[in-house]
């Protein structure tokens, strides 16, 4: 098992890694919107939360050898479920052709009061 580890994503702020790889699987643990340049949030709309999400979870996969075209699976938490049509306006800029299978649940506490978090696995 290898721990994955960039400065271009949110660092820890627990006793968790950013990612591990084993084997050819990479898992990443969820991520919420802030920006790794400022360790704030990247607005407070579900889109602007929805892309740096996304960026951070590539910036992660890539560090680990992979991609957003290898991810196998995605876990998504919206804090309120009425922003699922924004949330999936974004989500497919993103997952076009590929699009990875996936759950989708409400859970009004997420971690600092983020609108979303998603969490990820892929294949190297």
């Amino acid at each position: 098992m290898k721990k994955i580890y960039t400065k271009k994503a949110p660092q820890p702020v627990g006793p968790y890694s950013q990612a591990l790889k084993q084997g050819k699987l990479i898992f990443c643990s969820g991520q919420i919107a802030i920006d790794p340049k400022t360790n704030l949030f990247a607005g407070n709309t579900i889109e602007s939360q929805t892309r740096q999400i996304i960026e951070n979870i590539s910036e992660v996969l890539k560090t680990g050898g992979s991609s957003l075209n290898k991810i196998l699976k995605n876990t998504v938490y919206l804090s309120d479920m009425n922003n699922y049509p924004k949330f999936n306006e974004i989500y497919s800029e993103y997952f076009n052709k590929h699009k990875p299978a996936r759950s989708t649940v409400e859970s009004q506490h997420l971690p600092r009061k983020a609108l979303i978090e998603i969490e990820s696995i892929a294949s190297i």
